[in-house]
């Protein structure tokens, strides 16, 4: 009797810390999202509560599965070369899609479209694009602009989790496979015989300077 006490005690004892820390650290005792689940139940706030990028990465496959798309495919958790989801598009073209679950404020950067831009060779893809749980910075929105990458962001994720509730597919569809915000200006001066410099390392060139005058 006094065991079966003290393995009960315990047992008390042991809930109690796990609930404990439960309250303190969500996500790390929570069951993942997608476990068991029916897409039409996930919430932005369930993106949110997801631990890692491979959950949104599984969500997004399961996602463009049900909307009916063709080649859909999610690529290995390793060596992925910048894509994380390849699909074909209603007009036949391959997509690779560059995904990231980044929490409010943490805004993804230019490495996202350098990744999706650069994996579209090896995936031998016509477009990419990059879908986030967060919000883009300028810098990455130019260069997207410039080299003609789709960007979705959290208030896209949003629409496309409400359209998907009803079951708009045509109008998750328009929003996924309509054309990107393009930068033209400075494929313009591509015709222009002396081509002006966009950015450069002016502490880099003054030093250069320096040490031919040294010479």
């Amino acid at each position: 009797m006094e065991i079966m006490f003290v393995l009960l005690g315990l047992a008390l004892i042991i809930g109690a810390v796990l609930f404990i820390l439960q309250k303190k650290h969500p996500k790390k005792f929570n069951t993942p999202v997608l476990a068991n689940y029916d897409l039409k139940d996930i919430t932005i706030n369930h993106i949110d509560q997801m631990e890692d990028g491979s959950e949104f990465e599984m969500y997004l496959y399961k996602l463009f599965l049900e909307l009916g798309y063709k080649g859909v495919y999610k690529t290995p958790g390793s060596r992925d070369f910048g894509a994380d989801v390849v699909f074909t598009d209603r007009e036949g073209f391959r997509n690779v899609i560059q995904a990231k679950r980044y929490s409010v404020g943490n805004n993804v950067g230019v490495d996202a479209v350098q990744q999706a831009f650069s994996s579209m060779r090896y995936y031998k893809a016509k477009k990419s694009m990059v879908i986030t749980s967060s919000e883009f910075t300028d810098s990455c929105e130019t260069l997207a602009g410039i080299n003609h990458v789709k960007l979705l962001d959290r208030t896209d994720l949003i629409e496309i989790i409400k359209a998907f509730k009803i079951d708009d597919h045509a109008a998750i569809k328009t929003r996924i496979e309509a054309e990107p915000r393009m930068i033209l200006e400075t494929w313009s001066e591509l015709k222009d015989p002396v081509l002006r410099d966009i950015k450069k390392d002016y502490k880099a060139e003054k030093r250069v300077n320096e040490l031919r005058k040294a010479k």
